[in-house]
């Protein structure tokens, strides 16, 4: 691809004259043959921001698009509403605060899941859920609800949890604009394991991995059944893992036990790995759909 035959060449070239050179050359030269090859930043807009045929860009994104990406006017630009339409825009004009766009034409995105995907994390040590909400959003989940359980050592009160849950949330934006998603996803508030339990009955369909549980033909079984759904909940326990008496009652709210094989995998790979399958097996199905 030419992106990598240039940032790849330059930095030899560059070399001998400091890595500092060389970083700024293969990054304008990135940036160059990306809008050579027709590569179109993306960027989440409020719609009260969007009008008929022209919107605006505020904020932090201002100061992106002049001095990290260079773009001027004329340059090409998407945006899209968080509610399921993406915008192609061409740039008017540029001001300290603001960018104006005209709109050429609007279409539906094209990078959602057509099923719903929760996942009920429960709290990790340390910043682990950082990582967990930023892959979980690039797999195309619509929401992370962080779960306390019993075996969760972190404990947060109401004050903490909302302190984090901002800081969450703007990791799930963050991950959504550089994964090209068409929403930015959810993050709930810290909910106990009964009150993720009730928020999952709503949901169509409920998987629990659990590594008790070995039975892979009725695990595959289990992951046909759901892929024909609208809604799916995800629930992934903590580093020691769920309580006996916590399967069971997820199991009594309607979720399905899976096995993720022989291996005893991390609370941050396991709903990831997870996630990966049914992403695949979601995208498989859906192209042979269109």
């Amino acid at each position: 691809m030419p992106v990598f035959i240039c940032a790849e060449g330059t930095s030899h070239g560059a070399a001998r004259e400091g890595d500092k050179l060389a970083k700024r050359v293969s990054h304008r030269c990135v940036v160059e043959t990306r809008e050579e090859i027709g590569q179109v930043y993306r960027f989440f807009v409020p719609v009260e921001q969007i009008f008929e045929n022209t919107a605006e860009i505020a904020g932090d994104d201002v100061n992106h698009i002049k001095n990290v990406l260079r773009m001027g006017t004329g340059g090409h630009i998407m945006i899209t509403d968080g509610r399921g339409t993406d915008y192609h825009c061409i740039i008017r004009g540029i001001e300290p605060d603001r960018v104006l766009l005209d709109i050429e034409k609007k279409e539906p995105v094209r990078t959602e899941l057509p099923v719903q995907i929760v996942l009920f994390q429960a709290l990790p040590k340390a910043d682990k859920l950082e990582l967990i909400i930023q892959k979980a959003v690039e797999l195309g989940a619509a929401k992370i609800v962080p779960v306390r359980t019993r075996r969760s050592v972190v404990r947060l009160d109401d004050k903490k949890a909302e302190k984090k849950r901002q800081r969450w949330q703007g990791i799930a934006e963050a991950a959504a604009k550089q994964s090209g998603r068409g929403i930015v996803p959810e993050v709930g508030k810290v909910v106990s394991f009964g009150e993720a339990c009730t928020q999952a009955q709503e949901l169509e369909h409920c998987i629990i991995p659990y590594e008790l549980y070995d039975d892979m033909s009725e695990t595959a079984e289990t992951m046909s059944q759901i892929l024909q759904g609208v809604s799916i909940g995800i629930f992934i326990g903590p580093e020691g893992g769920f309580e006996r008496g916590e399967v069971e009652q997820a199991m009594e709210a309607g979720a399905l036990p899976v096995s993720l094989g022989r291996r005893i995998l991390r609370t941050e790979t396991a709903g990831l790995a997870i996630l990966s399958v049914l992403m695949f097996q979601i995208e498989k199905d859906y192209a042979g759909e269109v």
